[in-house]
């Protein structure tokens, strides 16, 4: 599928996580300004690790405002449940072994990686409103600094 564009309505999905089932419609149902849901390449390698531990550090200010944070990889739940564990992980993190959700979110696809064009997943993030309206829809995001300049697009002050 094409990557989402803002103002399209953000694709439901229920699937395992580390903190149990999540059911996006339930979870944008409870947030006051909406979900931000990111996809990530692979748990445990060091660039998802300082874009999780971003996110980690960044969530009591994310929340404060009224937003929930989704990590989602292709990893199976148990890499998964160990990065949550090893890092400290304070939000959920989704497995998507068949690629459903990433291929849906337009977060899977051809991607260049050091001059060499693979198929995978591409590092986003997408912040959908409480309608499940989508209110930026970010791709190909580097890992560092990437959490910051959402917070500044966020206005959220450091």
């Amino acid at each position: 599928m094409s990557k989402l564009e803002v103002g399209q309505i953000a694709p439901d999905f229920t699937a395992e996580s580390t903190h149990g089932t999540i059911h996006l419609a339930e979870l944008l149902k409870e947030s006051e300004k909406g979900v931000i849901v990111y996809f990530y390449p692979k748990a445990s390698t060091p660039g998802c690790t300082k874009e999780a531990c971003d996110f980690r550090d960044s969530l009591n200010s994310l929340k404060g405002i009224g937003y929930s944070v989704i990590g989602i990889s292709a990893d199976q739940m148990g890499p998964l449940e160990r990065f949550a564990d090893t890092q400290s992980l304070n939000f959920p993190l989704v497995s998507d072994p068949d690629h459903e959700i990433l291929e849906s979110w337009g977060a899977w696809g051809e991607k260049k990686n050091y001059g060499r064009t693979s198929i995978g997943i591409i590092r986003s993030t997408i912040v959908i409103d409480p309608a499940g309206i989508v209110m930026k829809a970010l791709y190909n995001v580097k890992a560092t600094g990437h959490v910051a300049r959402l917070r500044r697009e966020l206005g959220i002050e450091d």
